[in-house]
């Protein structure tokens, strides 16, 4: 079987290129034959039709992982131009690939396409609603690409994405908190951190399931388990990171309201999001947050 996997500098693209090396050289044995192809933006821009085409036209793949997206969320606010040649037409030239060469798409998108009207935790199937260009700007590729696609497609939702690799809210705050004095943290938005390496292993245990004929739904949602503020979130991020002698000492953090750290993008005040139908399909239980934010930190002190 031929995955072919977009986005390979970014989290995601990053640990499912990980993962896959390390099944590549595990013991176990797994049930399918896979070869696989990681391309970054530079070798493959998945704005550009006629590149996406010619790289589809030479490696045939059976499943497409993109993992390519404009992720700035503030920034996509006054680039909303570009914002949506990534997440939506970009998408949409991908899922036009998959229909003309017979390939199932394995979509990444996000909680923000949630307007956190509620107060419990978001299903696969429940109304869309974005407060922000992102937002919009990953539906519109959701939209599309089950237009052109139907059944096959999947679409995987995530939240707080972090890894060891690339840019992401748990290494900004080890930096800022090794640079000041004190830090605010806005402790009024509730959702779920995830690990990208998590998420990239069950992206694989996916193919698996794709590739045993199982009935897959046509949305997905992955987080990992329990919920916290970015207040509670920076915390533990800290506990952590001095426990682990990252830092040296251990600053004041304050939780603040939304109100008082005003971004360009509305961000949603509530945006869980319930995993329970993903997990079924692919029988993995989840890891706590908590527990998957120690491993990380332990990794990237082993740095």
């Amino acid at each position: 079987m031929k995955i072919l996997v977009t986005g390979k500098n970014g989290q995601l693209g990053w640990e499912l290129l990980r993962k896959f090396n390390e099944n590549q050289k595990s013991e176990k044995k797994i049930a399918i034959t896979i070869e696989a192809l990681f391309l970054d933006s530079q070798e493959l821009d998945i704005r550009e039709s006629d590149k996406v085409d010619s790289i589809f036209s030479a490696f045939q793949p059976d499943i497409v992982i993109n993992a390519a997206a404009y992720t700035a969320v503030d920034k996509a606010e006054s680039d909303a131009e570009l914002a949506y040649a990534v997440n939506e037409a970009g998408v949409e030239n991908l899922a036009q690939g998959c229909k003309v060469f017979g390939a199932k798409l394995i979509h990444v998108s996000t909680d923000f396409v949630f307007a956190a009207d509620k107060n419990t935790p978001y299903k696969p199937e429940d109304q869309t609603a974005p407060l922000n260009v992102y937002g919009a700007s990953k539906l519109a590729g959701e939209l599309s690409a089950r237009d052109i696609l139907g059944n096959d497609i999947c679409i995987v939702r995530t939240s707080w994405v972090y890894s060891v690799h690339g840019n992401n809210f748990v290494k900004t705050m080890i930096r800022l908190m090794s640079e000041k004095e004190k830090l605010g943290v806005v402790a009024d938005q509730i959702g779920t951190p995830t690990s990208a390496y998590l998420l990239a292993e069950a992206l694989w245990k996916l193919i698996i399931v794709i590739a045993s004929k199982q009935k897959v739904s046509p949305i997905y949602h992955w987080t990992d388990l329990g919920t916290t503020t970015w207040y509670d979130f920076a915390v533990a991020i800290q506990d952590l990171a001095v426990e682990q002698g990252i830092l040296t000492k251990a600053i004041p953090i304050k939780p603040i309201s939304t109100i008082e750290y005003p971004t360009p993008a509305k961000r949603p005040a509530y945006s869980v999001m319930d995993t329970s139908s993903f997990r079924n399909v692919l029988e993995m239980p989840g890891v706590h947050w908590r527990k998957a934010l120690s491993s990380m930190i332990r990794e990237l002190a082993k740095q």
